[in-house]
């Protein structure tokens, strides 16, 4: 058995395998995944699990050069993706958002039922 945080096989598998600047979303429950993008689906019930918890998860293995998210998040939103050590942050439109999520290796669904609760994080390298 693993001894890292993240235990969840199919997503600990992808990050092992990411690149230098591939792309991970993780989303909502709400946010369409473009035909042809893998889906990673944790949703189990509204708001489980959440997007921080999974994005924590995440961080704890993925080296983040730079990250994305909606300008139509909420402050609060956007003030705890912040907090967390995602890199630079470009600020996308949702529908901007959308479209760069056909580029993502894949595109986690979360439990979560904030609006806009929707960050793109661009894989960095740690050497």
């Amino acid at each position: 058995m693993k001894r890292t945080t993240l235990l969840h096989a199919e997503l600990s598998g992808l990050i092992a395998a990411f690149g230098h600047g591939d792309m991970l979303v993780i989303g909502d429950a709400g946010l369409p995944v473009p035909a042809g993008v893998r889906v990673i689906d944790l949703a189990l019930t509204r708001g489980i699990p959440g997007v921080f918890d999974v994005l924590d998860a995440v961080l704890a293995e993925l080296v983040v050069e730079r990250s994305a998210m909606a300008t139509e998040a909420a402050p609060d939103l956007q003030a705890e993706f912040a907090r967390r050590d995602i890199g630079p942050v470009t600020m996308l439109s949702h529908d901007d958002f959308k479209a760069a999520s056909r580029h993502a290796r894949a595109i986690v669904r979360t439990g979560e039922c904030t609006p806009y609760a929707n960050l793109a994080l661009y894989a960095g390298v740690a050497f």
